[in-house]
């Protein structure tokens, strides 16, 4: 089943942040797209990627400046669904104190500020919020201390705004993905003993792909979840409940 039949999307304005690489971001821009949306997308680098520079708008948006957000939020007036995806990790060097902290800026507060200054157009549209977390929300990560906490935050966060935000109309909801291909976990798969743990824990049996989690995005922004706000949807083949 293509996302376009099972879910429409037709007319709806759609903005993805953190969606110019390959990745779950840009992943989840495409589904949207093929679902009749329209589409808008952002990233750090200058240029998305070059095989969505002719299907997106792309802003380059750095969202730990919070006066840049400002701007950027001024000039959209509705927005019926906002994803936030924009992360970084650096495997093995997040003990160090002032890297710790810029994740947490980039990963929890730069979510934060997304969704704050969004919120007017939000409200508008009656919209809904797809946090992206991750299951290192609720394990330990030794090699991603910093990743971790600000995933978890990210969770209890998407509790908080779906509190605060419910009279609204605004569903605020995340996803946590597990082991997932992409360009963030390619230094963690040169690991070959590393990969082969992964998939041999995972009931799956393998590692996800970017487009496992495009379903759960598209369920999570269409009435057939109405009565759902403020959950963390696992979507880790099944790691999370070994």
């Amino acid at each position: 089943m293509t996302a376009a039949v099972a879910f429409d999307f037709a007319g709806a304005k759609v903005l993805v942040i953190g969606a110019s690489r390959a990745g779950i971001g840009a992943a989840i821009a495409r589904a949207f797209q093929d679902a009749g949306a329209e589409v808008e997308i952002t990233g750090v680098e200058p240029n998305c990627a070059p095989q969505d520079a002719d299907r997106f708008a792309y802003t380059q948006l750095d969202v730990t400046d919070t006066e840049a957000v400002k701007t950027f939020a001024r000039s959209r007036s509705s927005v019926d669904v906002l994803i936030n995806c924009a992360a970084i990790t650096r495997r093995g060097e997040e003990m160090a104190p002032d890297f710790f902290s810029h994740v947490l800026d980039v990963n929890l507060t730069g979510t934060f500020r997304c969704a704050e200054v969004l919120h007017p157009a939000l409200s508008k549209a009656r919209g809904r919020v797809i946090n992206i977390a991750s299951m290192y929300a609720r394990f330990g990560s030794p090699k991603n201390p910093a990743y971790g906490a600000s995933k978890a935050g990210v969770e209890q966060l998407t509790k908080s705004l779906a509190i605060a935000w419910a009279q609204d109309g605004i569903r605020v909801n995340a996803i946590a993905p597990g082991f997932i291909v992409t360009e963030q976990s390619a230094r963690a798969r040169e690991n070959p003993d590393f990969t082969a743990a992964i998939e041999a824990r995972t009931p799956l049996g393998r590692w996800g792909q970017p487009n496992d989690i495009v379903g759960t995005a598209l369920f999570l922004a269409s009435d057939a979840a109405a009565f759902l706000t403020g959950a963390c949807i696992p979507v880790d083949g099944g790691y999370s409940v070994v």
